[in-house]
């Protein structure tokens, strides 16, 4: 047969065509073309070959094709025949890698059976696998896993043999890869199979690997950590409860290993092994591991890892014993007698609180509560009343608050048992027995709170934790207590005698109480601190309410949709009364930050609620911002600049969450109020009014009318382009033009722009280009003609703003304007104004973004570098002296934002322009440079080689305080200690003295920040060389 022959040529000289030629055979047997049994037959002659080579090979084809069959191609009499002849071949133990490849698919044949799995498993369990290479190894291990996947009761069925015959196979297996594999097979052993008899051979087998110090080589192609080796390795140990009186011994002995990883090793074994191994094995072994493993927690410090998890096995075992209890454990339960001694010990411990041991203690006893609702009751029905009367006892504060502190983590326990009032799980059956010292220790607690002196804020501060996490548990305190509890933290975030710290957590308490008991801080806190809202800024300054701190607590407080609906009414209110007692901006500029914080950081409601809060919010606040003006009667303030910005992220935050026909209704009333001038559902009264006079896009309104525009601008950016929809794009475009060459404030100008670019990226159809190309053309040529002052600035602004919403689209109009007519102005006396303006290219903005719905196109950015910096580098080689710098804050500001997998290969052209950069006063253009360096000597070091003398020369000099901003300095001294660490150490030695003495300097700054840096570059560069000396 043509095709053994054929495989047998090119199984070594070419594989992928011998894998094709068995994958050819396959697809012949399957359509019945070809027998299986013809090309058994056709191999017979190299299967008998004298050289073991051929034989493998001849094998391997057929386990190529039985690989490549499904699993109905063989018939229920073929299967057992293949089956038969590929384990007689296991005495052979010639291509052992192809037979187990062979049986492996085998196995998944349909008709093979129990007796093929036990046929095969007899066979394979006689072969020496150790002396074979780790990849015949795995092949047979991966026959063995399937055999265990599939036919895991005919194994079983095999009794003795199977066990002692897969002991002596898997015997001394090293590779990581293989290992993965012999845990997993091991773990089913010992689970479900019968090792009664072979516990100590299983034992050898498993717990030799243990600890496991495998490190894997860097070019590791399988990605088997030591991690992956741990944990499959500590479930086997954990798998069964007879290693027990093997494995506690040794892991006890191992934990006086000086090796933390080691170390580590064996407490997260104990802890799985408490887990698994059950009660009744658990309670010959609990004593003896509290003793081996409470040392770890005594004497470490509460942040220690070996601690916290020695702290997870305590715990473990007290999970493991109150397996089956449901009620307060009896005397004589193993349970007890566990936790007896532990309570013993640590009150002993606790009898000093403030001593070293105690917090420890505390941490123990906490811990092991969490283990069981039955674990919690005994320990607090032992240790509370001893406690408490310690603390009474206490004749001073420190020992109070250390007391206080143990009681906070019992509380701490006490949620994790009983959950929090927003706990869906039944609780527990057994009585939280913190119940009947619930009146004793609200008492203590709010003496600490309110009762002490304000300087001891330590205490203070311990007991306000310990009331918010009594409130906290479920069911535990009465609603009046915790109203008691909200009043207290209300007097004392009101307090204007508190300090910072105490204020600020008192807010947290009350926030996290707003969460499951809102009711009381409607009822009881927004009626304080709405009180303390002044109704006027002379009031807040005559009867000293400060109204920015109560604001911003109202709204840290106000995340729940209930509480926010309070404060929405509340504050629109306010905002009413403080307009009519004639306010300035800062105050109604303050009310609605509030709200707007509230909006940006409260969890996303439903779309109703989104509805509900725009109809309460929007048209009202619009109606008197704009009617005043329009009417020529009421308060303005709302239209001062500073408001304006903040009612128009109102208007796009609560507008980008609507569903797009409510955006619809919203751009559309927009449209009526600002373009079309229209009465306006967004105007609640004298609407056509408002449409006859109010004219923000004429060029003869007023200043303030005016300003509103930055509203329209705040609707166009949070809806998608199909919400949009321009009578005529250009015409409109071109009246903000006009509008934006004179604007009436900065403020305007911006509003104008924005509006531009984003109407042009979300709305220009392709019959709309001719128009925007005239109107750039026209606004070129006035800066042609007059390239100098405000108006010119004002119409390159304008051609920024036109240009980069197109270059977002990828548009080519937009890619031929900036190479043909912006980079050109570079070199005009307009060049410095121009070269600023090439930030705003592919600076990150939050209207033209894609959760705005703007159009941005793949890869643009590396258009804009990969056609605009040659450019730019040439424009450097051909201007003069007085525009050259212009060429490099362009570059600066083009490459600040480009990925630096883009710049890198460009680095060579670029690095003697990017020094140059240095040199510029523009400090934003020289931090840039250097976060640019930055990365070159991270990720291609090499390029800086030749130019290192100007690089270290240049940045010691940004590092010096004067000049430079604390940015630029720490950026230069982070460079500075990236080198030695990136370059030869030759190459560096040269500049150890000058560096090392120039640092000096640093290490004297003025900011903290900065002399860290310092510190740590000097120190790399003062130990350059030292490991040589």
């Amino acid at each position: 047969m043509k095709e053994a022959a054929l495989y047998m040529h090119h199984a070594e000289r070419d594989p992928a065509e011998a894998k094709f030629i068995a994958q050819d055979t396959a697809k012949r047997i399957e359509s019945k073309e070809l027998k299986l049994l013809e090309v058994v037959q056709s191999l017979g002659e190299y299967l008998t070959d004298d050289d073991t080579t051929v034989r493998a090979k001849a094998i391997g084809f057929l386990a190529g094709v039985l690989a490549e069959l499904g699993p109905r191609s063989l018939t229920r009499q073929q299967v057992p025949v293949i089956t038969q002849f590929l384990s007689d071949r296991f005495d052979d133990e010639t291509g052992l890698k192809e037979i187990a490849s062979a049986l492996t698919s085998m196995t998944k044949m349909h008709f093979f059976g129990d007796s093929e799995a036990t046929q095969v498993a007899t066979a394979m369990i006689k072969v020496d696998l150790p002396k074979h290479p780790p990849s015949t190894r795995f092949a047979v291990l991966t026959l063995l896993d399937a055999l265990m996947s599939g036919y895991r009761d005919s194994l079983k069925d095999m009794g003795d043999k199977f066990i002692t015959g897969l002991a002596d196979m898997v015997g001394g297996e090293k590779d990581p890869r293989n290992l993965m594999i012999l845990f997993s097979i091991m773990k089913v052993v010992l689970v479900e199979f019968d090792i009664v008899r072979h516990t100590e051979l299983m034992f050898d087998i498993v717990y030799c690997y243990f600890p496991i110090t495998f490190r894997p080589p860097p070019d590791d192609p399988y990605g088997i950590t030591a991690q992956d080796l741990k944990n499959r390795l500590r479930e086997c140990i954990a798998s069964t409860r007879y290693f027990a009186g093997q494995v506690f011994p040794s892991l006890i002995e191992k934990l006086d290993s000086t090796s933390q990883n080691v170390k580590m090793d064996v407490l997260h074994t104990m802890k799985d092994c408490a887990l698994n191994y059950g009660s009744g094995t658990m309670s010959t072994n609990s004593s003896q591991l509290w003793a081996a493993v409470k040392f770890e927690i005594l004497n470490a410090a509460e942040s220690d890892d070996f601690a916290n998890e020695a702290l997870l096995v305590v715990k473990a075992i007290a999970t493991s014993l109150s397996t089956g209890l449901t009620e307060v454990p009896p005397a004589n339960t193993p349970l007890t007698r566990y936790l007896k001694s532990i309570v013993k010990e640590c009150l002993d411990l606790l009898q000093e609180p403030q001593q070293k041991q105690a917090r420890p203690a505390g941490r123990i006893l906490a811990t092991v509560a969490t283990a069981s609702a039955p674990a919690f009751a005994f320990i607090m029905q032992s240790v509370m009343p001893a406690l408490l009367l310690i603390y009474s006892d206490a004749g001073s504060i420190a020992k109070q608050r250390a007391m206080l502190q143990v009681f906070n983590q019992f509380f701490d326990s006490a949620v994790e048992i009983y959950g929090t009032w927003t706990t869906v799980e039944a609780a527990p059956s057994i009585e939280n027995p913190l119940q009947e010292h619930r009146e004793k220790l609200f008492e203590i607690y709010s003496q600490a709170l309110m009762g002490s002196n304000k300087d001891e804020t330590s205490f203070r501060q311990t007991g306000m934790r310990g009331l918010g996490k009594l409130s906290n548990i479920r069911k535990f305190l009465e609603e009046s207590e915790i109203g008691m509890v909200v009043q207290y933290l209300d007097e004392i975030a009101l307090g204007a005698e508190e300090k910072e710290e105490v204020k600020d957590e008192a807010l947290q308490n009350l926030r996290e109480i707003s969460k499951f008991k809102s009711n009381l801080i409607m009822q009881i806190t927004f009626p304080a601190f709405m009180a303390r809202l002044p109704d006027s800024e002379e009031e807040s300054k005559t009867e000293n309410k400060p109204y920015l701190d109560t604001l911003e607590a109202l709204a840290k407080l106000s995340f729940e949709r209930p509480v926010f609906e309070v404060l929405l009414t509340r504050l629109l209110n306010k905002l009413e009364v403080v307009l009519n007692g004639g306010s300035g901006p800062e105050y109604p500029c303050a009310i609605l930050r509030a709200l707007l914080y509230v909006l940006q950081n409260k969890p996303q409601g439903s779309l109703d609620d989104t509805k509900a809060y725009y109809t309460r919010l929007i048209p009202p606040l619009l109606t008197k911002t704009i009617l005043p003006l329009a009417s020529g009667s009421g308060s303005t303030v709302l239209a001062d600049d500073s408001v304006l910005d903040v009612t128009g992220r109102l208007l796009h935050i609560i507008t980008h969450a609507l569903d797009a026909e409510s955006q619809k209704l919203v751009v559309e009333n927009t449209f009526n109020l600002f373009i079309s001038n229209a009465p306006s559902n967004l105007i609640l009264e004298s609407s056509y009014v408002v449409a006859t006079t109010f004219r923000p896009l004429s060029s003869d309104c007023t200043p303030q009318i005016a300003g509103c525009t930055t509203l329209l601008a705040s609707v166009l950016s949070a809806v998608p382009p199909a919400v949009l929809s321009f009578p005529s794009l250009p015409a409109f475009v071109e009246q903000l033009a006009t509008l934006a060459t004179t604007p009436e404030s900065p403020a305007h100008r911006l509003a104008l722009l924005r509006i531009i670019s984003i109407a042009i990226n979300k709305s220009l159809s392709p019959s709309d280009l001719p128009a925007i190309q005239t109107l750039f053309s026209s606004l070129l040529s006035s800066i042609n003609e007059s390239p100098a002052g405000e108006k010119a600035e004002n119409h390159l602004r304008i051609l920024f703003h036109i240009t980069v919403p197109l270059l977002l689209r990828a548009d080519k109009v937009g890619f031929s304007f900036l190479t043909t007519s912006l980079v050109p102005l570079l070199t005009t006396p307009l060049g410095a104004f121009c070269a600023r303006g090439f930030q705003i290219l592919l600076s990150p903005s939050s209207e033209l973004s894609k959760e705005n719905h703007a159009i941005l196109r793949l890869l643009y950015k590396q258009r804009v570098f990969s056609q605009v910096v040659p450019l730019l580098i040439d424009g450097f080689k051909q201007a003069g002296s007085a525009t050259k710098p212009n060429f490099l804050v362009a570059l600066s500001n083009i490459i600040r934002y480009i990925p630096s997998s883009i710049i890198t290969p460009e680095l060579p052209k670029l690095l003697p322009l990017l020094l140059q950069s240095m040199d510029l006063e523009d400090t934003g253009v020289k931090a840039a440079t250097i976060e640019t360096l930055l990365v070159t000597i991270a990720e291609s070091a090499d390029v800086v080689k030749e130019h290192l003398g100007s690089v270290v020369s240049r940045l010691l000099k940004a590092t010096e305080a004067p000049g430079n901003p604390v940015r630029v300095r720490m950026m230069a001294l982070r460079c500075l200690k990236a080198f030695p660490g990136a370059l030869r150490r030759e190459l560096l030695l040269p500049y150890k003295r000058q560096v090392v003495k120039m640092l000096t300097g640093a290490l004297e700054d003025p900011r903290r920040n900065v002399r860290k840096e310092a510190v740590e570059a000097r120190g790399v560069w003062s130990r350059l060389g030292e490991g040589e000396e």
